[in-house]
């Protein structure tokens, strides 16, 4: 059993995008990114009521690490990463083979261009083409991180450069998939390999579109005040599961449009929704209180896994979650004491991905852990 890390205490969580990274004023120096897990046993990377996961394995070590989503085939990992080790100031997209990669250390493939921030990336069919999110055309540097708001409350900005890119696996960017001015970001691609989800502020509001996959045929999704991010495809293609925010007070409505006006939103009530793609059948599925994101369905498409801290005593202890698709059936998955999130299932449903301050050292490290499923 892993015994209950020190609490730290944050100086900002900000989620870009799609991502939630821990940043920390931090005095000694990260460790190394590179894998030495050989020397990691299970019993130091699961906590005992963890009966869902099992031989549990720490990929990364050292730096920010989130957002790691499988390929097709299940052996390759795409996510970001930030640590100056690499060069990298700021989120950028890296990827490796996972066989190869706990075979033997070293660094993986950067895949970005270096410059900027990136976001939520992800593969497209065929393993050998990703999308992500870019600031680096008209923003070279690593964009400006708000500070938290005066009462306290965690603000997430939202970057008006960002746009979707169409890569290759050695960092050849092929085509730019947005042009719109504003916000593009957060694209995932259904298991069925046709269609691409995104959320854009090209409507004055953060909304989900789809479009094809070689950027044509955009339709909106979601058309109501608030943010709508984060979507997944259902296994069969037909559903999206997505985190929304839903100010309905007029005071809600006035703070979300004020911020929304200097790129930020607030993360702080957000619940998780789900519908068919093309909108229909809009349904809240959950309606817990705080922050519930980074949804992804479970391999046989009944159950979402998702992020939250409605049970924590205070905003900063994230544990993942699942519920059935009509609201029952809530339990608890993890039980680190600090942060997981960002879960997702290889596409046979066997293994789990995600990321975590388990296992850290006491440092502000959040990195990648695989698993093997049990339902």
């Amino acid at each position: 059993m892993l015994l209950p890390a020190k609490i730290l205490k944050m100086k900002r969580f900000v989620i870009v995008g799609c991502t939630a990274l821990l940043f920390f004023a931090c005095s000694s120096p990260r460790g190394s990114i590179l894998n030495t897990s050989l020397s990691i046993t299970e019993d130091t990377l699961k906590y005992e009521k963890e009966v869902h996961l099992k031989n549990v394995r720490q990929l990364t070590f050292g730096g920010d690490n989130a957002e790691a989503y499988w390929s097709f085939d299940d052996k390759k990992i795409v996510f970001q990463a930030t640590n100056k080790m690499w060069g990298a100031e700021c989120d950028q997209i890296y990827y490796f083979d996972l066989e190869k990669w706990e075979r033997k250390a070293g660094p993986p493939a950067l895949l970005s261009t270096g410059k900027g921030r990136t976001t939520c990336s992800f593969f497209m069919p065929g393993n050998k083409n990703i999308v992500y999110a870019s600031t680096h055309e008209t923003l070279a540097a690593c964009p400006h991180v708000p500070e938290r708001r005066e009462d306290g409350k965690y603000i997430w900005p939202i970057y008006e450069t960002f746009d979707i890119y169409y890569s290759d696996l050695k960092g050849n960017i092929i085509k730019k998939l947005t042009e719109t001015p504003g916000y593009d970001a957060e694209a995932t691609v259904s298991p069925k390999g046709d269609k691409i989800v995104f959320t854009s502020l090209r409507s004055g509001d953060l909304e989900l579109y789809t479009m094809n996959i070689d950027g044509s045929g955009v339709h909106q999704v979601t058309n109501q005040l608030g943010y709508d991010g984060g979507a997944f495809f259902s296994p069969d293609g037909k559903k999206l599961i997505f985190r929304a925010s839903r100010p309905k007070t007029d005071e809600d409505v006035k703070v979300y449009k004020e911020l929304l006006t200097q790129g930020q939103v607030m993360p702080t009530n957000m619940e998780l929704f789900v519908c068919n793609v093309d909108g229909t059948d809009l349904k809240q599925l959950t309606n817990l209180g705080k922050a519930n994101w980074a949804p992804y369905f479970h391999h046989k498409g009944d159950k979402v896994i998702f992020s939250s801290n409605h049970a924590a005593p205070r905003g900063y202890q994230f544990n993942l979650y699942m519920i059935n698709l009509d609201g029952t059936g809530l339990k608890q998955i993890t039980f680190d004491k600090v942060f997981d999130s960002f879960p997702m299932f290889s596409y046979d449903g066997k293994k789990i991905i995600f990321a975590s301050n388990r296992n850290n050292g006491g440092t502000r490290d959040t990195n990648l852990f695989i698993a093997d499923w049990v339902d």
